[in-house]
This record gives structure tokens, C-alpha cells and sequence, in this order.
């Protein structure tokens, strides 16, 4: 292990849209990107109580038994890839990872287009019938991430050398955003899950107060402490061919 945690940047001047200071906060951002593939936020105006809420009902639905859990398994979930999975039932270098979990995503109706013509990842989420307060929890917690992750992409455009609303205008207009939560057992030994990047554009991070997350930077490996309310942002895979490696897709661990 070497090196401290992730560049911290303040993206409060983005979030309030404070022209005067975003070219320096995008400028910060830029830098971390190129240098390291991954930051943390701090700033970002969301609610803590909003990730508390949703932290306190996924912990309520783990502890459930794997046979109520079951009745939201990814498998009755298709190609919309929604739904619980249980320990060891996801693999990363062909090894099972030390985890549990539960994807979800933007909620979408019958009578959306994408739905109508069969678009993998999306769907209805499959929820379960308790806790109750899991399913206001997810899409009030990824009604809050989408915005952010669009305001980053718009700095990320600037450091880029386009104009901020490129990523929205080209890409974004629609995105595809997945809402990942992991239970990680304790005393299972090993890895949660082991070294890999993310294939996405990026990926915002939430800790509990347990920690574990280590990234690999031009440095070495940085564990990554949980800061209070804080969020660590990490590039992916489609974003470094999408930039011609000028923005680094980084390693984790967890």
C-alpha cells in the first residue's frame, strides 16, 4: 500500500452553477481524471440522510432469509438485470466475489419505448415487499446521483475541450444508470471483490463507516477511508477509449 486517498475537490460551485469558479473546479477535476481516474466529492448538496435511509432499509432486506430474498432474484428479472443475487453468485477474475447484492435502475414503465423494444437494462425494478421503505429509498437516491453525475460529466466536457453540455447533448441525453448495493460478509477472507476496473462512464461511491475500497493510482494502491457524506468517483472503462486514454479507467478492489 502506497500513496494518501483520492484528490478531494469541492463541487459545490458546480452544483450552484457559479460560473465565476467552475472553470477552476473543472480544471481540478480535469486533473484528476488524467492523473488519476477517480476523486472525492465533496460539496455535491445531496441530502446525508437521503444515503442513511437507503444504507439502513438494503441492511433491514439483507438480514432477511435467501428464501423471502429469492423472490426478487436477478433471474426473474431477465435483461432488465434487476434484482437480488446472492454471495458468490458474481465472479471477477473467474473467482466468486465475497459479496451479496441488489441492482437497480431508472424505474420504466410498460409503454416506454425502450421497454417496448426490448433494450437490455431496462425495465421495472423488482422490489421487495419489505422493507417498505427500500423502494422510495432507491429511486429518491437515483433521482439525486443522475443529476450530479451529469453536472461532473459537464466539467469533464470543459477539461476536455468541449463545450459543458457535449456529454448530455451526444451521449447522456438518456442515460443508462445503474444503483448497485453490496453487502460484504464479514470474516469470509479473501476479496470482496477483486482488482478490476469499472466499463461504464463513472461510477459514484457511497461507504459505510466499515471501508475496505482500495484504488490504484500512477502511484500505487490508495486505500480509500470513508469520509462522512463524502463520495469517491471513479472513471470507467468507456470513458478512457472514449477520451483515447487521456482520462484513466482505474483498478479497485474492495
Amino acid at each position: 500500500m502506497s500513496g494518501s486517498g483520492p484528490p478531494v475537490v469541492d463541487v459545490a460551485p458546480l452544483v450552484a452553477a457559479d460560473r465565476a469558479e467552475a472553470e477552476r473546479v473543472a480544471a481540478e477535476i480535469d486533473a484528476a481524471c488524467r492523473t488519476h481516474g477517480f476523486l472525492t466529492l465533496v460539496g455535491h448538496g445531496l441530502d446525508p440522510d437521503l444515503l442513511s435511509r437507503l444504507e439502513a432499509e438494503a441492511r433491514t432486506f439483507f438480514a432477511l432469509d435467501a428464501e423471502e430474498k429469492g423472490r426478487i432474484a436477478m433471474a426473474r428479472a431477465g435483461a432488465t438485470w434487476r434484482g437480488w443475487f446472492p454471495e458468490g453468485a458474481e465472479l471477477t477474475s473467474g473467482v466468486p466475489d465475497g459479496k451479496e447484492g441488489l441492482y437497480f435502475g431508472e424505474e420504466l414503465g410498460p409503454d416506454d419505448p425502450r421497454v417496448r423494444a426490448g433494450w437490455p437494462l431496462h425495465g421495472p425494478n423488482l422490489f421487495p415487499e419489505r422493507p417498505v421503505g427500500l423502494r422510495p429509498a432507491v429511486l429518491a437516491v437515483i433521482d439525486a446521483l443522475v443529476p450530479l453525475a451529469q453536472t461532473l460529466l459537464g466539467a469533464m466536457a470543459v477539461g476536455l475541450g468541449q463545450d459543458e453540455g457535449w456529454f448530455r447533448r451526444e451521449l447522456t441525453s438518456r442515460p443508462t444508470a445503474m444503483l448497485r448495493v453490496f453487502r460484504y460478509p464479514a470474516g469470509t477472507g479473501g476479496w470482496g471483490v477483486g482488482e478490476h476496473t469499472d466499463y461504464g462512464l463513472l461510477t459514484l461511491l457511497h461507504q459505510d463507516g466499515t471501508g475496505g475500497l482500495e484504488l490504484r493510482g500512477p502511484d500505487g494502491w490508495r486505500e480509500v477511508p470513508p469520509e462522512p457524506g463524502a463520495l469517491v468517483c471513479n472513471l470507467g472503462d468507456m470513458l478512457e477509449l472514449l477520451t483515447g486514454g487521456r482520462y484513466r479507467s482505474c483498478l479497485l478492489y474492495t
